[in-house]
């Protein structure tokens, strides 16, 4: 019997197989584009300094690099013309003494009150007077400040503000008994004074940890109380100035032990003599 040959069918699908690599290759070729777009650019630019530091790096020599110009043999440091410059720098900084400026803002602040002899500047290189006559400040027999005086103690404040030397405000009256309510004695009286003009120094901007008042009364005068020109003389505020804390301190030791002695104080512990003394072994007139 004869064999019947079988038919083959014509395959018309076969693109698939062709149609499936074409995209799996589209597919990764679109990956790999991704991939090379997405560059980390910092690695990138680490990459770009690294190999540009390696190929473009600047000729080095072995010669040492000198600083500074070079000084000549035979001529010392201190001798070498670069060193003035410095030097002078530093002697016009030491210069620059609190006291000195204090002083000098003073003097051209106050050239007329000065002048008349109603303020008194006097000093050395430890501490500064300011004397002022009670009658620029306060009324008779009053220590209630005049708008003259506070106006006046505004300005000083105005200059002592900036500075963080101690001040010491002391209060003198004349020996002419006063009486009155407020205050019965001299000690009141000066006391309440010093205590004002501690005051106005504070609301001028001051630190008030920095100062202290005390009162005299009648008992440390300047001039003859027999005579309206010296009980005028002995009616004074005077501001102490001191340069710094430890200096204050080691003039006030020599009187510790005159506690009290003639004085009304507020928050120095009374050996404000120790301090006049001081002043005058060194030859600054003292206000008595």
């Amino acid at each position: 019997m004869r064999r019947r040959r079988h038919e083959e069918h014509e395959n018309h699908e076969r693109w698939l197989v062709s149609y499936a690599d074409f995209i799996t290759l589209l597919f990764a070729f679109f990956v790999v584009m991704y991939s090379i777009s997405s560059v980390n650019e910092g690695k990138y630019k680490v990459l770009s300094d690294t190999m540009e530091g390696a190929f473009n790096q600047p000729q080095r020599s072995m010669e040492p690099i000198q600083i500074g110009e070079e000084i000549p043999r035979g001529l010392s440091r201190s001798d070498a013309p670069g060193t003035a410059g410095t030097d002078a720098a530093a002697a016009e900084t030491a210069a620059a003494d609190p006291l000195q400026e204090i002083t000098a803002a003073m003097e051209a602040a106050f050239g007329e009150l000065i002048a008349a002899g109603d303020l008194e500047l006097r000093g050395n290189e430890l501490w500064i007077e300011i004397e002022l006559n009670s009658s620029l400040l306060f009324p008779s027999g009053d220590a209630l400040p005049l708008d003259a005086g506070f106006n006046l103690i505004e300005k000083i404040a105005g200059i002592l503000a900036p500075y963080q030397n101690p001040i010491h405000v002391e209060g003198f009256t004349d020996n002419v008994p006063i009486g009155s309510r407020l205050y019965p004695t001299n000690w009141e009286l000066s006391a309440a004074r010093a205590a004002s003009v501690v005051r106005m120094l504070g609301i001028g901007g001051v630190n008030p940890e920095q100062m202290a008042a005390v009162g005299y009364g009648e008992f440390r005068p300047v001039a003859d109380n027999t005579t309206e020109a010296g009980r005028r003389a002995n009616r004074r505020v005077v501001l102490l100035i001191s340069r710094h804390l430890d200096t204050r301190h080691e003039a006030f030791r020599g009187g510790e032990d005159a506690s009290m002695d003639g004085s009304v104080d507020g928050s120095v512990d009374g050996s404000v003599d120790g301090m006049r003394a001081a002043r005058s072994e060194s030859g600054t007139a003292p206000a008595q």
